[in-house]
Order: C-alpha cells, then structure tokens, then sequence
C-alpha cells in the first residue's frame, strides 16, 4: 500500500491512537488487531505477530527506528506472518494476554511487548525489545522451528495459553466468613516494611516506581496505630520524589519512574495516571499533616495537568512522551553554560539549588534540574533569608519555563481513556476536598459531565476510548472501578446524589457483565466482548490499583450508602479470596489491604444534614479521616443512609457505625470526639 505523500501506508492508516499512527507508513504490513488481521492469517496459514506498545514509550520508538523502519525487516515480516500492532493504552486485555505469556517464558516484561502466535492467536514465543539483527534472528529460528516441529509447536502453545488461562485466576475461598482484625494490618506492615528504602523512600532498588496505593496504605496504617516508622516511610517517599528528577521541578507533574533509586535521573514520559494518582496521595498527606511543599506539589501537578493534558472539553489526554527531537529527555535537561546564559547574575544561586554541574549531572554534559531539599542551608550559604530564596527560585523557574517552551515539544498523546480520567477526576476531587479550591471541582464536574456525555453508551456501559470525536472500544473492568469510585468521591465534595445515582447504576452494569458468580470476583472483560485465548482476572496491584480490589471497595461503600448487605457481602468475599496473597504480598496487594483494615474497623457512617451541610462538610474535610463515609443533604432525601435524618430547624451531624447512630449534634468538635479510633 502507498500514498503519494508516503513510501508505505498500512492498515493502521485509520486508527485514531495516536500509537498506532506513528506506524502507519512502517514498510511493515500492520494490521490492528481485527477480525480482518485474525480471519487473513488463518487463511494464508500465516503465524501472527504481535507486536505491543504506547506513544511515550521510548523504546518502543527506538525499535521502530531499527527494526520496522527497516525495509528488510519488513519483507521478512510480510513474507512470514500477519503483523499486529497493538496500543496498549487501548487494548490492556491483549497486553495482559500476551505479556503474561512473554513474563512465563522469559521470567519479565515491559514494551514493547513482541509475541509469536499461531493463526488462532496462541502464544509461541516472545519477548521485548530487539535490536535488528536480533529481531530477523529470532523470528528466522521461531520460523524455522515451527515448520520443522509442529508436534512440539502445537504443545508450546496449549501449554502456554494453558499458564496464561490460570495466571491470576482466583477461585472461591471455602471459608464461613472473613477474618479481618487490626492485628492483620501490623502483619501487612512489616511486610511491605522489608521493602522500603529507609534512605530515598520508595521500594526497592532501581528502576524505582511510584507505588500510590502503598502509600496511602501507609497513612491508613498509620492513623490507625500511630506507628511512626508508616508515617516516616511516606513522607520521606514523598520529600525525595518531589525533591527528585522524577519531579519536573520547572513545568511540575511527575515522570512515570527514575532509573536510579534516589529519584534523580527520570524516564521522562509522563502519564495522567501516574499525577492523578500522586496528587491524591500528595493530597492525603497535605490534609493530614499540612506540610505546604506536598500542597506546592499538589498545585503545581494540577497546573501541568491543565495546561498540557486537559482537552478544550475537559477530557484528560494520556500522556507526553519521553522523546523530543528523537532523543530521550532533551525537552528537560540543560547544559551548564545554557544555564548561565539563561539566569545571568543569579545563575551559581539556581545551579546550587537544582544540583547542576559544569560537567553535567546526566549524560552527555546535560543537567536534570533535583534538589537536595535543604532550603535553610543553601540560603545561608547565599546569604539569604528563606523567603528571598523561594523569591528567587520563582524568578528563575518562570525565566526557564519561558525558555523550555520555545524548544519543540514531546509529543502529546490525546487519545482520552476513560480509566485515567477517573482517576485524574478523582485526583480533582481529592485537592478540591484538602484545599477548598473551587477551579479544582469546576475541573471536576467538566471532566465528569464529559464521561457522562461522550464515554458512556447507548446500553448505559461505558466506552474505553474517545479520540477525534470517536468513542469506539467498550470498556473494561478498570474503566467502571475508578468511574465509579471517581463519581462516588464527587458525590461526597458535592452531596449531589445524581453521581451516587451515576455511580450504583453503574456498578449494576459491571456486575450484570463482568461479574463471576462461580468466583466471586470480576472478569476484566465484558461477557457481551468477543472472547479472547484466555478471560483474565486482574488481582495484584501495581502502580495502578487493581481493577477487582477497586471494585471491592466500591461495593463496600456503596453497600452503606444504599443499605445494601449483599454488596457488603460480594466485597467480603472477593476480600477472603485474596486474603492470604493481601497479608503476605506487600505493595502488590495494597489496595486490598486498605480494604480489609475497613472490614477490620468498621468506617464511620457521617451524615451532615440540614441548611449548612455545605459549609460543615468543608469544615470537616481538614481533618485527616480516612475511616469515614461522608453522606450529605441540604434537603429531605430517600438516600438510605439519610432517610429520616434531615431537620429543616438545624444542621446537624449524625454519627454511626455498622447502621447504628449516636444522638445527633450540631457541633463538629463534638463530631469529631465520636469518630474515635481504634488503635492497635
């Protein structure tokens, strides 16, 4: 295929990721995944190639450039298999599919994912990034050994697609009840505790990620007991990421990890989920122990996310990529003489500040502007007081963003996935609930109102993807989850019932279609979907909580608020499920862990009614209350959990436990000696 304007057009021609496009005029064949790739390969007897990656993937980039760039590669390629190019972002149920099979044979993965699969689509061989010679090597060796062994092929794939079946599967646990007690989350800590750097906070060594859910695990835990070492390990986690190169310490927003494990050195893409997901945390912290750097950080993450990840209509596009100009970081990182040029007499002052050095702190004489942290000491030195020191490095970070901006951008991925938006919606609501910022709920009931009205479908289900005006792939399991717990949230910053209306209409759908009865946990595919080589469940959590413990918690809190025993009833079993895996597996199971050390002290049910329910709900949210469920009216309402509380005379405050309430007040310090807690 070919234009007059391209040497090659493929098939990805008509996609709408931006991912997929960058490999529209490849030399290679592409095919997106279809049942067109799928029916041609079975035709033509031809082994399928499928290949997996984003837009901000740097090496995803760089194997493009060698390999399927290469017109050679690709004649051996089109020769010998249907070739599938496949965004992960898009399509995270082939990527479990096939990167679990890759991490079965070769013990890990990443992307770009590259797999050998049989016509059928089940797995031969695979692995990530090769390089050219490697690349014709391999697929010239699983070529060959296909054809000359077609027993021990056959027996490859059954055995395979056999481990990526039962990989993750979970099955009923036969047990009477759940066992959940304060205790448990002592146990949960010393586990995940083995892992924390003591020094640079984070998990250990590198590459190092930002693990969100085991952070707030860590504030849970220790608002709970009062440990100190839970409290020390989040916030020394906190202080070196936002001191760190991780942190854009110019434009703010976090990269997606350092590849050292002080923080310093950044892969630079930089992903909505993984801001939306730190300003929670950041939130969380700040509300808790108002240190001004994490509200700083929380202000200027936003900022990033509203001038370079937010549509005119108030979606959320996915990410930036870690590439300028063809070369990992070069949008970020300054020379030592630039850096003269640019802040003239205050230049030794802003070098000092971010670390910079003549001979450069990175590769090639470049600089990644981090911080020590130590503000007082390097005022001294300057003689400065701290506030001229903050003045200055204001100046100078305006001075260099203006700089930064006329050098060419990475490019931006502006696909809208409805998964990352909740969570950045929930992000939204998370700063607007610690800072009382309304621009923060504004953003949030614009990105909301933008799900509602170009993400959801005609069946009330939900689309995964909106591009160009286009919503065209159905959702997944992880899309419904963190909608869900996103529409809650804005229901308790609001106490407008319609998204707690949104959010149980919702949470019917997901359980009419993905739900397991036999189980008792969610597929991550809809039953209404073509089915693929295996129906997956997602259990562990990663950076991004997992899909089944967010439902898990949704069900949790929307059973208190609609008086639902047999949603309480679904979380404990989904939670008993796991439960050996959530007090022995650390920050994989961190979201779970937060969800039994609800079932082991059972949350608050705080109800504020009545004329000044706003202004007592403002009022509350300054302090750090993790064990509550926050429900609220200005008017008579059916909602279970307000039915027959509301008083046109007064506003007052109703605090309960398991559906029992205390006499009513209408002062909240009186409130607040109610919400005691339970201390191991």
């Amino acid at each position: 295929m070919s234009t007059s304007e391209h040497k090659y057009t493929n098939h990805l021609i008509h996609e709408s990721s931006p991912y997929l496009l960058q490999h529209a005029h490849n030399p290679v064949d592409w095919y997106p995944w279809s049942q067109e790739a799928l029916n041609k390969a079975k035709k033509e007897n031809k082994n399928l190639l499928i290949s997996i990656g984003y837009a901000a993937c740097h090496w995803c980039h760089v194997m493009e450039r060698e390999c399927f760039e290469d017109e050679e590669v690709a004649r051996y390629m089109n020769e010998h298999f249907v070739a599938i190019k496949v965004d992960r972002e898009e399509r995270p149920d082939i990527d479990q599919i096939y990167m679990t099979a890759v991490q079965l044979l070769t013990e890990r993965g990443g992307w770009p994912l590259n797999c050998v699969a049989l016509p059928d689509g089940r797995p031969i061989y695979g692995g990530t990034y090769f390089p050219k010679a490697q690349w014709l090597d391999m697929l010239n060796q699983v070529s060959g050994f296909i054809q000359l062994h077609p027993d021990k092929t056959e027996n490859q794939a059954r055995a395979l697609t056999e481990g990526v079946q039962n990989n993750e599967m979970i099955y009923r646990a036969d047990l009477p009840g759940l066992e959940a007690t304060v205790n448990d989350q002592e146990d949960i800590f010393y586990h995940i505790q083995a892992g924390i750097d003591t020094v640079n906070g984070g998990y250990g060594t590198a590459p190092k990620f930002p693990m969100p859910s085991s952070l707030q695990f860590l504030l849970h835990f220790h608002h709970l007991s009062g440990n100190n070492d839970a409290l020390k390990a989040l916030t020394t986690t906190l202080d070196r990421m936002a001191f760190g190169g991780i942190y854009d310490q110019i434009g703010g927003g976090f990269a997606r990890y350092a590849t050292d494990e002080a923080w310093k050195i950044p892969h630079f893409e930089k992903m909505l989920y993984d801001n939306a997901l730190l300003v929670s945390v950041y939130a969380s912290a700040f509300q808790y122990n108002r240190n001004p750097h994490y509200e700083k950080v929380l202000h200027e993450t936003l900022e990033f996310v509203s001038s370079e990840l937010t549509s005119p209509d108030g979606g959320f596009y996915s990410s930036l990529d870690a590439d300028s100009e063809g070369v990992e970081g070069k949008f970020y990182v300054w020379t030592f003489d630039e850096l003269q040029t640019i802040l003239g007499k205050n230049a030794g002052l802003i070098m000092d500040y971010f670390q910079v050095t003549a001979a450069g702190n990175w590769e090639e004489s470049q600089n990644i502007l981090y911080r020590k942290g130590n503000d007082e000491e390097i005022a001294r030195k300057h003689n400065l007081s701290t506030v001229e020191l903050s003045e200055s490095i204001a100046q100078a970070r305006e001075l260099l963003q203006t700089v930064r901006a006329k050098r060419q951008k990475p490019m931006l991925d502006d696909k809208i996935l409805t998964s990352w938006n909740a969570l950045m919606l929930k992000g939204y609501c998370d700063a607007y609930r610690v800072t009382a910022k309304a621009e923060y709920l504004q953003a949030a009931l614009r990105n909301a109102n933008f799900i509602l009205r170009y993400m959801k479908s005609a069946d009330n289900g939900l689309f995964r993807n909106y591009k160009n005006g286009k919503a065209s792939i159905p959702a997944f399991l992880d899309d419904y989850a963190f909608i869900i717990q996103a529409f809650i949230s804005l229901y308790q910053n609001t106490f407008d019932e319609q998204w707690l209306v949104e959010a149980s209409e919702l949470t019917e759908y997901t359980v009419s279609h993905f739900y397991d009865p036999e189980s008792g946990m969610f597929y991550y595919t809809s039953d209404t979907e073509p089915a693929l080589i295996a129906r997956k469940m997602e259990i562990s959590d990663n950076v991004i909580p997992s899909s089944n413990s967010e439902m898990g918690k949704n069900l949790f809190v929307l059973g208190h608020y609609f008086y639902n025993d047999q949603y309480i009833t679904m979380s404990e079993k989904m939670l008993n499920n796991v439960r050996q895996n959530a007090l022995q597996g650390g920050i994989y199971y961190a979201n779970w862990d937060i969800l039994m050390g609800w079932f082991a002290s059972a949350p608050y049910e705080v109800s504020v009614v009545g004329k000044n329910s706003d202004l007592l709900r403002k009022e509350l949210n300054t302090h750090y209350l993790h064990n509550i469920i926050l429900s609220g009216t200005k008017f008579e309402s059916n909602l279970p959990v307000l039915k027959g509380k509301w008083s046109a005379d007064e506003t007052l405050i109703y605090v309960c436990r398991n559906h029992v309430c205390q006499a009513p007040v209408s002062d909240l310090r009186a409130a607040l000696q109610m919400i005691k807690q339970v201390h191991i």
